[in-house]
């Protein structure tokens, strides 16, 4: 109510209270305000680097679990079972895709796994396993 008749309500009257005068956002980067984005923010325009299409983040995933572990994933009953059967032991169940040869086999049991090291499938196999 105080700026009732004045005139440009204490803006000053050549520059105007205008809504967005210089443009909203990054507006003018490259023309009217270049000065500003060429001496702070240099390199903000342009390309670098080669496009790489259909880029997979994560394309050799592959958790692994060592031939030492594999005996804490056979059933306690099974483990020293006699007989024909042997225990099966799903590692992409357990959440390993690859088995490694660190350790040693205690009991004979089949394992399925996406890949073995050379290592480990020949341990595996000694032991009386597949």
């Amino acid at each position: 109510r105080k700026r009732r008749g004045h005139v440009s309500d204490g803006r000053g009257r050549v520059g105007k209270n205008r809504k967005h005068s210089s443009g909203r956002g990054n507006a003018g980067g490259q023309h009217h305000h270049r000065i500003n984005m060429d001496k702070f923010h240099p390199g903000y325009f342009g390309k670098v680097g080669i496009r790489h299409f259909h880029w997979k983040k994560n394309p050799r995933f592959v958790p692994t679990l060592n031939i030492a572990g594999l005996t804490d994933l056979v059933p306690e009953e099974l483990r020293n079972a006699k007989g024909g059967k042997l225990p099966v032991v799903n590692l992409v169940s357990q959440g390993a895709f690859k088995l490694l040869g660190a350790g040693r086999v205690s009991s004979p049991v089949i394992v399925k796994a996406r890949s073995f090291s050379r290592i480990a499938e020949k341990k595996v196999k000694e032991a009386g396993g597949a």
